[in-house]
């Protein structure tokens, strides 16, 4: 399969001749047809804002998931339901992560500590 579609990929002049193919082959974009009908029209756009019109049902619907979602958070056990403490796993991994930071700066300021230790001048 691979086989047919590398031609496809050349010339044509350079498949017929059997001549190697050149770098434009590849770098051409193949041409895009033009449909010859549409299938859907397109109106202009105007250039008021789109509205988008929801009953009333649904907008109460929105309103009181939102509230909900709010009044839960602002209760503290539903807040704090995770709990204060961190899992050993992530607390290793966010060390590490801190560890690699740390290692990452003093790679970099001793990279410039040396060299503004003695500078290079040329003229």
């Amino acid at each position: 399969m691979a086989s047919a579609s590398v031609p496809m990929a050349f010339s044509l002049s350079s498949v017929i001749n059997n001549n190697k193919p050149s770098s434009e082959a590849f770098f051409r974009p193949l041409p895009l047809r033009q449909p010859k009908r549409t299938l859907f029209t397109t109106k202009a756009v105007s250039n008021s804002k789109a509205q988008i019109n929801a009953s009333l049902k649904e907008k109460a619907v929105a309103g009181l998931t939102a509230a909900s979602v709010t009044a839960s958070m602002v209760v503290p056990e539903v807040a704090h339901a995770a709990g204060y403490e961190f899992s050993p796993s992530l607390k290793n991994f966010l060390l590490s992560i801190f560890a690699g930071g740390f290692v990452l700066v003093a790679i970099f300021g001793a990279v410039i500590g040396v060299s503004n230790f003695d500078p290079v001048k040329r003229t």
